[in-house]
């Protein structure tokens, strides 16, 4: 399962990603210069700041005063003045910068002769990029892959045929960079202080059969048939960048004095990888001549209408490659762009941007089978709840922890930007607390839930003080957002509201996720108060046109193709809205969604992903194809990464992996769905994919399915239980119910 091209890649989001959760690094394949641009995930734009607002004290009674009395300007000028961050922006996430190949002539090679048969791609299952071309009679090889049990990076090249190598190595970083030198033995370093956070970077020959040297800040390597390059980095904060360059050499020299070869290396790298990606089959359709064209080329036809389906498997497991890549235990979470980000000012800041685009990066992690790779995601998570209780002390005055719209390396709390439309929105954290009740959902992991259990108090004990009643009696938000939409009254555009739709589905999904895990430990602090809160939570609305009210009440609005699409929250990810529980919530959420695509949503790789999941609870599969096909067509760039609108870059679109990730979540949704207590086989199959299977996907129960179908009709489904499990399997108009002990197999039909 590979992409692949038949030339270098020209531009950043044309090179090919590799990854081992700490180290990444984009490969670009060029002939006669190789770039191959580099990230380490702790490298951000500085260290840890005390940004709460020191005149946010009374603030909060000020803006809901204001608010109620209806000078809703007035509150949002307060907010920006007495809420917002000093300084109003977090951290952001940097490039690591780049290693450059130059390769010269040697040994009589003509410097005029072509490359010819040229190919590069990545091999999803081995996770390596390869560069392959024929030169002067000469064969060139290169493999690139990123170990996590060497933690290097690791470059390969061989030449065969009789020709062979020379190039100069150097490593490049445009900024912050306090010194480049070299050690007696070799190794190339740099590094520097980037405000608070130490950098080093270190190159060294694990292997060569030609010369070498090292000289100035450049390493050459002359005559070689065979070469292998190993790299690492190390960031810390607080921490001198000489002494981290001392640590970077000890590491490398330490893996060459044990002696590996690079077959070796590449052995134990495919094993650790192949560990969590092969635990999942999708084949949706068979087409080896598709297979064969280039990955750019079958981009180009898909978009204008050929039938691809082996695409949509290959973008599936793709959306899984990245997440091995870019997310494993120990290590930080997938930020906007995963760990691939060759910027020093990126946009949006490349960090965890919380009212939807982190969430999004582990929506197909539990039905993808890699849970354990969602675990740096509650270490962040744990990190933001203990900053969050003092943010809530200090702005609101509130228990519990509160974050808003983002957050950064440091798990920071208090609101960024300046940007009224999403700064003063109180339910980040409310809605990252509640991927703890999934995760035990999926996984059956009680240590998982215990341990965490105090984060889902602390985030209920804070609404607990933040809720106020309003008129009717009922618990509301105020102020907050719809994010990051806006609607009009009395001919004002308006952003700040109280309770919108979204805040009801959040808290709705936070009180009975606390209140389930409080059941199922036996403990709890605040299940009385949770009940209570639940209880006096607003209902959700019907407009009068027949679809779902995003505000508190039906107001005008400015931008009827937003491309956050909030409060459909309750379709999914939450299952508050169903077809079959809440067949007029559904159909009112229908109207919605056609109302936002006849206006021009989805214009955004993330947003259309979520229209996808949408259609596929609505049990819509065509039209869920299709805007899976607008998806890939519009918003994915040629190496499969996902392209978001951006003002002022070069190619006007920038990589945001959000999308990736929402897409192949939806992808799993049109083959299967779990939840409210009910398992769907085929619940929205797409015509386009009329024969097809699926192996180890899982569902809610901790159970894991395969699946088949021809003609468009499921031909075999098999439920095997890793927990004790009890549920309901749907196919069409069939249901089971379905007991089984942990380890036992239900298939259908029933009894063969």
């Amino acid at each position: 399962m590979e992409l692949h091209y038949t030339k270098p890649a020209d531009y950043w989001d044309q090179a090919l990603p590799v990854g081992n959760g700490r180290l990444g690094a984009m490969v670009f394949g060029g002939v006669r210069r190789e770039r191959i641009q580099l990230n380490e995930e702790g490298l951000w734009s500085g260290g840890p700041q005390d940004r709460i607002n020191p005149d946010c004290a009374g603030a909060l009674a000020k803006i809901r005063a204001l608010f109620l009395q209806g000078q809703v300007e007035e509150a949002q000028r307060l907010a920006v003045s007495d809420l917002s961050g000093t300084p109003y922006t977090q951290r952001m996430y940097q490039t690591l910068g780049d290693l450059w190949l130059d390769f010269f002539e040697k040994d009589g090679q003509d410097p005029d002769a072509p490359a010819c048969g040229y190919r590069r791609g990545l091999d999803l299952e081995r996770a390596v990029a390869w560069t392959r071309y024929e030169r002067g009679g000469t064969l060139f090889e290169r493999q690139v892959f990123a170990s996590r049990p060497a933690d290097c990076l690791v470059l390969r090249l061989t030449a065969r045929g009789g020709g062979r190598m020379s190039f100069t190595c150097r490593l490049d970083r445009k900024r912050h960079m306090d010194f480049a030198e070299h050690t007696e033995d070799g190794t190339l370093l740099c590094g520097g202080d980037q405000h608070g956070i130490g950098w080093a970077v270190g190159l060294a020959v694990l292997s060569a059969d030609g010369e070498r040297e090292t000289a100035g800040t450049r390493l050459t390597v002359r005559g070689v048939r065979d070469v292998t390059l190993i790299l690492t980095a190390k960031t810390a904060v607080g921490c001198e960048a000489r002494a981290l360059a001392r640590r970077t050499a000890d590491s490398l020299r330490e893996l060459r004095t044990s002696s590996p070869t690079p077959e070796a290396l590449l052995k134990a790298h495919i094993e650790d990888h192949r560990a969590l990606f092969d635990w999942v089959k999708l084949r949706l359709g068979e087409d080896r001549k598709a297979e064969d064209i280039p990955t750019d080329e079958r981009l180009r036809r898909f978009a204008v209408g050929a039938e691809d389906p082996g695409l949509a498997a290959l973008y599936f497991q793709y959306g899984r490659y990245l997440t091995i890549a870019g997310s494993r235990p120990g290590g930080l979470p997938l930020t906007l762009q995963g760990i691939w980000n060759e910027e020093f000012m990126p946009p949006w800041d490349s960090k965890y941007t919380i009212n939807i685009n982190l969430e999004m990066n582990y929506w197909p992690v539990y039905v993808g089978a890699l849970a354990e790779c969602a675990q740096p995601y509650f270490a962040l998570l744990r990190r933001v709840a203990e900053n969050g209780r003092e943010t809530a002390r200090r702005m609101y005055g509130c228990r519990g922890f509160v974050a808003h719209h983002n957050t950064d390396i440091h798990a920071d709390t208090a609101p960024q930007d300046e940007y009224i439309p999403a700064s003063y929105w109180v339910m980040g954290g409310a809605w990252l607390a509640t991927a703890i009740w999934e995760h035990w959902l999926f996984t059956g992991d009680r240590v998982h839930l215990r341990e965490n259990f105090d984060i889902l108090e602390s985030a209920v004990e804070f609404f607990a003080d933040f809720l106020q009643e309003n008129e009717r009696g009922e618990l509301v938000t105020l102020p907050s957002v719809s994010p990051e939409n806006s609607y009009e009254l009395e001919g004002r555009r308006l952003w700040m509201c109280r309770m919108p739709a979204m805040d009801i589905e959040i808290l709705t999904d936070l009180l009975n996720a606390y209140l389930g895990a409080a059941k199922e430990l036996g403990a709890g602090n605040m299940t009385e108060k949770a009940r209570e809160m639940m209880a006096k939570l607003p209902p959700l609305k019907i407009a009068s046109d027949g679809r779902l009210v995003e505000w508190e009440r039906e107001y005008g609005e400015p931008e009827p193709g937003h491309r956050h699409i909030s409060h459909l929250y309750a379709l999914y990810p939450s299952a508050q809205i169903d077809p079959e529980d809440t067949p007029e919530l559904a159909q009112a959420a229908r109207r919605s969604l056609e109302y936002r695509l006849a206006h021009g949503g989805g214009h955004t790789g993330w947003s259309r992903a979520w229209i996808v999941l949408f259609w596929a609870r609505l049990r819509e599969g065509d039209r869920a194809f299709g805007d899976l096909r607008a998806l890939l067509a519009d918003s994915t760039f040629e190496n499969l990464m996902d392209s978001h609108p951006s003002r002022g870059r070069e190619r006007g679109r920038v990589f945001q992996i959000d999308g990736n990730m929402g897409g192949a979540a939806g992808i799993v949704e049109l083959l299967v769905q779990s939840h409210n207590g009910r398992i769907r086989i085929l619940p929205a199959l797409p015509s386009a994919w009329p024969e097809g299977s699926a192996e180890g996907l899982r569902v809610r129960g901790n159970g894991e399915v395969t699946i088949s179908w021809r003609d468009g009709r499921l031909s075999d489904f098999r439920l095997l239980a890793h927990s004790p499990m009890e549920t309901t399997v749907i196919y069409g108009e069939e249901k089971h119910t379905v007991r089984l002990a942990a380890g036992e197999t239900w298939r259908w039909p029933e009894g063969e």
